[in-house]
Order: C-alpha cells, then sequence, then structure tokens
C-alpha cells in the first residue's frame, strides 16, 4: 500500500519549525513562549505525517490488520500536546513573575551585572598582559626575546580585595 504525503502539510510544517525556532532565539520571553508554541505545533505536525494513511479504528471494527491505523503516533501526538500545554504553563508563570518582580519593565532577558564584571576583569587582564609584554619587549637589549631584567609578576586584583588588604594591614 503506497501512501503519499502532502507537500502542504511538509511546507507548514517546516515554516512553523522556522518562525518558531526564529522567535526562540528572541530575548523576549513573550517571544520565546509564541515560538516553543510553534516549534510544539510543528512537532505534532511532523508526528502527524510520519504516521501513515488513514485506516479503519484499531479497537472496533472487522478490517484486516492490513487496514487498521497504528494507533502509536495517535499516542504520540496527545503526550506531545500535554507536554506543550505544560512547559507552556511553566513559561507564563515565568513571564509572569519576571513582569511583577522586574519593576515592570518589560518580558526581555537582561544581561546579568555580575557576569559584565567579569567579563570586564577578563578584558583588563588581557589588556594588563599585552602591556607586560609590550614592556618585556622594550627591555630587550641584547634581542634574545628575554627580559634583561629581573622581574616579578604582580596579580590584577580587584577594588575590593585592594581595599581589604589596606584595612588587614591598618589592623581594621
Amino acid at each position: 500500500m503506497v501512501t503519499s504525503v502532502s507537500l502542504v502539510l511538509i511546507l507548514a510544517m517546516v515554516v512553523l519549525y522556522a518562525v518558531g525556532f526564529t522567535l526562540l532565539l528572541d530575548r523576549g520571553l513573550t517571544r520565546i513562549l509564541l515560538g516553543f508554541l510553534l516549534v510544539g505545533n510543528a512537532t505534532n505536525l511532523l508526528l502527524f505525517i510520519m504516521s501513515g494513511s488513514f485506516g479503519a479504528a484499531p479497537i472496533a471494527g472487522d478490517a484486516p490488520d492490513s487496514e487498521i491505523s497504528d494507533p502509536l503516533p495517535q499516542a504520540f501526538i496527545l503526550t506531545a500536546i500535554v507536554i506543550t500545554f505544560a512547559v507552556s504553563a511553566f513559561l507564563l508563570a515565568l513571564i509572569y513573575r519576571s513582569f511583577r518582580h522586574v519593576d515592570n519593565q518589560g518580558d526581555s532577558v537582561r544581561d546579568d551585572e555580575e557576569d559584565r564584571d567579569v567579563a570586564r576583569l577578563d578584558n583588563a587582564t588581557e589588556l594588563v598582559n599585552d602591556a607586560e609584554l609590550d614592556q618585556v619587549s622594550d627591555f630587550d637589549a641584547d634581542g634574545d626575546g628575554l627580559d634583561d631584567r629581573v622581574t616579578s609578576p604582580q596579580p590584577v586584583i580587584s577594588e575590593a580585595a585592594a581595599a581589604r588588604n589596606r584595612d588587614d594591614r591598618n589592623g581594621v
């Protein structure tokens, strides 16, 4: 028994996946939710397309085994619908909590300030290391690639650590 798949269903599935994944990559939580819903519907459509042709009911009927439809894809689709509903409810709760507890500033995901501080420290460390390399090359008198003066490396420490060190030395 040869079955043909509708090209319109395949194109609809591809468009749902494409738009859904595009929305999932956005920073707005509402768009992430909409993208998740579209990807869930595209997955249901994929399961429907892969299930094969329609046939007689698997429970009632006197049809031969070759004419009975497979109930497993239907169970997969129902399970996918339930999972999509549960995750969507969870995402809606996150969106609501974010909106209520972040001073009503919208639903976009913002960068964490501590992550920005770590990135700034990494950039500052790279700049200091580059400056030390430039300084070392300035003191290479004989051209052997080595610094001709004796130096000890200075660690890069934050302002808070420097203040603690000063307080420890002063007995505070």
